[in-house]
């Protein structure tokens, strides 16, 4: 049966709220977002230029955490800050204990903002390659300049300007891999790029040190492909990681060496009391020089994803800790295209989403490339090298709960 044709409407999500609805974190921790083992614990994560209608509004709302992505609000609001903050309003509004965080790139420059005008006070804020050219980040973008301290003085100031906002929750953090990795490296005259990766370092500190203790750190940090430890080693000052590009090879690994890598990794930031949001994508990975984000393909053949998404939601429990969730995506984009959205799963809920799920009977085992993870009501079973995982779904004993 087709996973689509199971697809709840949107009343079915609203109504299925009570379902999400999450156990109130201890006392201590209401920094961090609801948490509940009930069923899948979800993240969602989008952007979308125009206003959010009310109906999406309240379909936002029904998330214990998520991100406004770039662009947020654009063409509606006049700039991506404000459009974000009219967002975040009116999620709010309908449910106050959802997580909201804001979208800020580490290095790559995104236009759009309000503050765009004091950074274009600033003499030379971009990089500049040996050969003069400063849209370096696939030809298209601009790269910040963090070896110039008015750059990262106003990078600072403007984040902490917007975490002010009491709509606003925290930041998400992208690009660090950018920052941190050798990326731009041969481009850029000798010693530029280690003199970046030190202003990004002092940048995040000054972060840390000054935003509001209520507010979180989200950043995308923990990326198998690229560092030895998977990127744990960064992890200290952000209070989580999102997670992207799970099983996008890069180098001579296979797919299964870097998954299990992976699960690793999110295993031992999860267990170290870490927020993790993980965003797998339906689509076959479509990112290259041009695309920007975790793209994907379009999926056009919805039966396609049947087995995908099994595959998907058996990584993350594998994988999960209290104050893991999960987001199964197809692109993040909830803009319109020729009057349809370019999301197939904006406003929509996988049958498994309502599912009791109940809490982990102990941690995920490991044979080979082969996990298995027991929870009260599912067994799970995930195989790398075949791209499969089985979902058995037990019936809560009704009964035996009213004794």
């Amino acid at each position: 049966m087709r996973v689509f044709s199971m697809l709840a409407t949107l009343a079915a999500v609203l109504g299925g709220a009570a379902a999400l609805a999450a156990e109130p974190v201890p006392a201590g921790d209401q920094r961090f977002p609801d948490f509940s083992w009930d069923t899948i614990p979800l993240y969602m994560h989008v952007r979308k230029a125009t206003a959010f209608t009310a109906e999406e509004l309240d379909y936002l709302a029904s998330f214990p955490l998520l991100t406004l992505e770039k662009t947020t609000g654009l063409q509606s609001s006049g700039s991506t800050d404000e459009g974000t903050l009219v967002a975040a309003q009116g999620i709010k509004e309908r449910n106050p204990r959802t997580k909201v965080l804001f979208y800020r790139n580490v290095l790559v420059h995104y236009g759009g903002y309000s503050f765009d005008d004091r950074l274009s006070q600033i003499p030379h804020p971009f990089l500049i390659d040996k050969r003069g050219e400063t849209r370096l980040i696939r030809n298209v973008s601009e790269a910040y300049d963090l070896a110039n301290p008015q750059v990262v003085d106003w990078w600072v100031d403007t984040a902490l300007g917007v975490c002010r906002h009491d709509a606003i929750d925290g930041l998400f953090l992208d690009g660090n891999v950018k920052a941190l990795t050798t990326y731009l490296a041969r481009q850029l005259p000798s010693g530029k790029k280690e003199a970046v990766t030190a202003g990004y370092r002092d940048m995040i500190k000054r972060i840390r040190a000054g935003i509001p203790e209520s507010d979180l750190l989200i950043a995308n940090i923990i990326r198998a492909s690229y560092f030895p430890d998977a990127g744990l080693g960064y992890l200290e000052p952000f209070d989580g990681s999102y997670i992207e590009g799970f099983d996008v090879v890069v180098g001579k690994t296979t797919e299964a060496e870097l998954v299990a890598k992976g699960i690793e990794a999110v295993q031992q930031a999860a267990r170290d009391g870490k927020i993790i949001a993980m965003t797998l994508g339906l689509g076959e990975s479509a990112a290259d020089a041009t695309k920007i984000d975790d793209a994907r393909t379009r999926v056009d053949e919805l039966a396609a994803i049947d087995e995908r998404a099994n595959y998907l939601i058996g990584l993350f429990l594998v994988c999960a800790e209290r104050y893991s969730y999960l987001y199964l995506h197809d692109g993040y984009s909830a803009d319109l295209r020729r009057g349809e959205c370019q999301s197939k799963v904006w406003l929509k809920r996988f049958p498994q989403y309502d599912k009791p799920l109940g809490a982990p009977l102990g941690p995920a085992t490991r044979e080979g490339f082969v996990y298995k993870r027991r929870f009260e009501h599912v067994d799970v079973m995930v195989d790398l090298e075949r791209k499969q995982a089985t979902l058995e779904w037990r019936t809560p004993n009704v009964a035996a709960e009213t004794q």
